[in-house]
């Protein structure tokens, strides 16, 4: 019987250890993405890229919705998968002229709910990316952008037109 209470207790030992570990990985996990906000849990999405018209979006009933008109649900939800962006560093932005890193302006504006987040331009070797959060600098990984929205496409039957 003790033999079986001391398991038991080594047991809930080992779990509630496993548990705490868990939760200590995933805390620190977070501490290392660029936003602390979980990608699912985004509301609102605005996103301005230089040349490109602002576009907002809004998650209803699971679903990405935009005032302006048709909603890309894949962009929508690749805008908000930048809150957790890998970062390999954070330095104070005083550290920085914002315009030899292209933060003045950015590139592209991202603002997910209340977070606004500045995307400016590539490091010296190319790797990786400067990004704004408040008076910090993120460095994140080069392909961490909002891409441009998708075009139109051109027709792809010729049409000809009858000449008198």
């Amino acid at each position: 019987m003790r033999t079986r209470i001391a398991a038991l207790l080594a047991l809930i030992v080992l779990v509630g250890a496993a548990a705490w570990q868990w939760h200590a990985d995933e805390a620190d996990a977070r501490a290392h993405t660029l936003t602390p906000l979980d990608p699912d849990a985004i509301g609102h999405v605005t996103v301005a890229l230089r040349g490109a018209p602002l576009q907002h979006f809004e998650r209803r009933n699971g679903h990405w919705v935009s005032p302006e008109g048709h909603t890309d649900q894949g962009r929508a939800g690749e805008l908000a998968g930048l809150a957790a962006t890998p970062v390999a560093s954070w330095q104070p932005a005083s550290d920085f002229d914002a315009a030899k890193i292209g933060l003045a302006p950015p590139l592209a504006v991202l603002t997910l709910d209340d977070v606004r987040i500045e995307f400016g331009e590539m490091t010296a070797l190319g790797k990786q990316r400067y990004v704004r959060i408040g008076n910090r600098i993120a460095f994140v990984p080069a392909q961490a952008l909002p891409r441009a929205p998708r075009t139109a496409s051109l027709p792809t039957t010729a049409t000809t037109t009858a000449t008198p």
